[in-house]
This record gives structure tokens, C-alpha cells and sequence, in this order.
């Protein structure tokens, strides 16, 4: 009898990248299965038997855009000692990630989902979760700020990191608009002053 040949062995690694692209450049909604084959490679028996489902792999993609891409917007905001050169460097360093020619334009975080409606899709508590985490990462960086005595003590540190990351949102979402670099990296100047004037606004 003639043997049976052993399934065909796949890069599970390079597929996921593959994966983390179309969902950050379609959302989770508008990417098919047939779409997720065709860019891994792989058949859907394989990829259920690798990541057990859509939105396990949507998931695990997340995580890994998370992990990969950007990490230099979050490292700035840490390693800047200074709350508005870490703020400069956070949003320029957005600016420059969200419109790179090599990647889907955006943040997947921000455009992966849609979030609200009745077709809105139990990941799209994945993201708010993500959303959050950087949102109190926000938060706590200007919190360290008056600490640190940058800041007057009665800083809003809350209403601060929510129109940062209001800002960080909207740049988002015109960069997958077609805004080009220089248009975001001056929405970072723009944001970069702004944080000048609040902290020298001590009265």
C-alpha cells in the first residue's frame, strides 16, 4: 500500500504575523476565514488546530501587536525623565509608527473592532481591556510627574491621560485616513506644547 504522506509542516510563527496584518489592516469583523488561509497559508483545519479559533487567533495576533509594534511609543513615555519631552517623544514616536509605509497605517488597538452596535464582537472587550491598560499607563505617568513635583498637586492626572490618549485615537485614525507624516508629527509638536502650557500653568 502506498504510504500516506505526513501533513505538510507550516511556520506557525511567520502565519500569525501574517495574520496580525490582515486583522490590523481589515478589523476583526471584515476578515474572513477564506481571507486568513489565503494569507497564511494554511488550510482551516490547520489553523483551528493551531489556534483553535477566529477569535483565539484574534487574540493571540493582539498580543503580539502589542509585544512587536510601537514598543518604542511606550518605552519614551517611561525613559523620558522630563513630563514633556516624554510626552513630545510619546506622541512623535505615535506619529512616526502610525504612518510607517511598512505597515498596515493606525494603530490595531484603536481599529481592530468595532465597539459598539449589535454587531459589535466579544473581542472588542480584548481591546477596551488594552485600551484601559494604556490609558492608566497614561495616568500613572503623570501621576509620577507630581510626585516628582513637575506638576502642581492639584494636577488632573485623569482628565491629563484621557486627552492624550484621545489625542494618540484620533491620530489613528487619520493616519489610516491617509494623513501622511508630517501631518501627524505636527499633531505631536501640537501635543508637546500643549503639555508645556499645563505644566507651566501652576496658578
Amino acid at each position: 500500500m502506498e504510504k500516506r504522506g505526513r501533513p505538510r509542516a507550516f511556520d506557525r510563527d511567520a502565519a500569525l504575523q501574517r495574520a496580525m496584518e490582515l486583522f490590523w489592516e481589515n478589523g476583526f469583523e471584515e476578515t474572513s476565514m477564506t481571507d486568513l488561509t489565503d494569507a497564511m497559508g494554511i488550510a482551516s483545519p490547520s489553523l483551528y488546530a493551531a489556534f483553535g479559533s477566529k477569535e483565539a487567533l484574534f487574540r493571540e495576533a493582539v498580543d503580539r501587536y502589542k509585544g512587536r509594534v510601537g514598543v518604542e511609543i511606550w518605552k519614551a513615555l517611561e525613559s523620558e525623565p522630563d513630563i514633556v519631552d516624554a510626552i513630545g517623544a510619546f506622541l512623535m514616536n505615535t506619529a512616526r509608527s502610525y504612518s510607517d509605509e511598512a505597515t498596515p497605517r493606525g494603530c490595531m488597538i484603536v481599529l481592530g473592532a468595532r465597539s459598539t452596535g449589535p454587531s459589535s464582537h466579544p473581542v472588542c472587550d480584548t481591546l477596551r481591556r488594552h485600551r484601559a491598560m494604556n490609558l492608566d499607563q497614561l495616568q500613572q505617568r503623570f501621576e509620577r510627574a507630581v510626585a516628582d513635583g513637575q506638576l502642581p498637586p492639584h494636577f488632573d492626572c485623569a482628565a491629563a491621560a484621557a486627552f492624550y490618549a484621545s489625542l494618540q485615537h484620533g491620530m489613528s485614525i487619520i493616519a489610516r485616513d491617509g494623513a501622511d507624516a508630517a501631518t501627524l508629527e505636527s499633531i505631536a509638536i501640537g501635543g508637546r506644547q500643549s503639555c508645556a502650557a499645563l505644566r507651566d500653568a501652576r496658578g
